[in-house]
């Protein structure tokens, strides 16, 4: 039985895809949206990241339709959320703990981002709440590359 749980856990219906990436040039600033960015093991080249597990934020484009669903509205502004890549069409829970390439960069996907107390004045009363469990994923840089719109996200 865990042989077939692993096997059921490492299969995904399709490759994901970058869908926007955002880049904050000091805190809390506004976000950047860009077409590519080099990637260092400090983390996307001209962001005021966190050097670490907490390098890199990513969150799922259909999560911005949820969120803004919990609000009455539609999907939130990427650049909102503050987060550095919007993937597309691949669950990026799934990828706890996994390697995953992302242009010519490898990401190492390490904890939740969980929502910061500055959701509720972004997004109106709610936001925190609405955000909970739909905040994104932090990562580590494995692999020092690029990414780009449009990249495929494919987990090892």
């Amino acid at each position: 039985m865990q042989g077939q749980l692993a096997q059921m856990m490492a299969r995904f219906a399709q490759q994901g895809q970058v869908a926007w990436i955002g880049l904050r040039g000091a805190r809390l600033v506004g976000m950047d949206a860009v077409e590519t960015v080099a990637v260092t093991n400090s983390g996307l080249v001209g962001d005021h990241g966190r050097v670490g597990e907490r390098a890199v934020t990513l969150v799922q484009a259909e999560h911005l339709v949820a969120i803004g669903g919990f609000l009455g509205r539609s999907a939130v502004a990427p650049e909102v959320l503050r987060r550095n890549l919007v993937v597309e069409g691949l669950n990026l829970s799934a990828l706890k703990g996994r390697h995953v390439p992302i242009g010519t960069a490898v990401l190492e996907i390490t904890t939740v981002c969980a929502p910061c107390s500055r959701m509720e004045t972004a997004l109106g009363a709610g936001g925190y709440a609405a955000m909970r469990g739909h905040g994104g994923w932090c990562a580590s840089v494995v692999l020092e590359g690029e990414i780009a719109l449009g990249d495929a996200v494919t987990p090892l």
